[in-house]
């Protein structure tokens, strides 16, 4: 099992970035998803996390309205689309994987999340 995001990088304040997470060794529309960041000097949040079986996303922080994400299953593939980004949004962030298909509560703690992918550093630049 193995989970692999990149697509970090530099973006100006208001601008947009799209991550992507490749997902191997399991279904992740079996699973539950989610997108996780942790700040400079800050814990580990939870940005935004999907359960499919249920087409269930619960938004954390300032995500709503902004953040998005869409599940690719015959690329195996997640993506978090990140528009209007803003300087408080840079951060490592991670995708991860539940084996639990149903809805969690809360559906964003990290520990709940059995498979982790490395982080991709996004900085957002005033």
């Amino acid at each position: 099992v193995q989970l692999q995001a990149y697509g970090g990088g530099l973006v100006m304040d208001g601008g947009s970035l799209r991550l992507s997470c490749a997902a191997s060794g399991f279904s992740l529309d079996d699973s539950t998803i989610g997108w996780f960041r942790r700040a400079p000097g800050k814990e580990r949040e939870g940005v935004l996390c999907f359960t499919p079986s249920v087409d269930s996303t619960y938004f954390g922080g300032s995500a709503k309205g902004r953040f998005t994400i869409s599940i690719d299953n015959a690329k195996n593939m997640v993506y978090l689309q990140m528009n209007r980004l803003i300087p408080e949004d840079t951060a490592l962030y991670y995708c991860a994987a539940s084996k639990r298909a149903g809805w969690m509560t809360p559906p964003c703690m990290d520990s709940s999340y059995d498979y982790w992918g490395q982080g991709t550093l996004v900085t957002v630049s005033s």
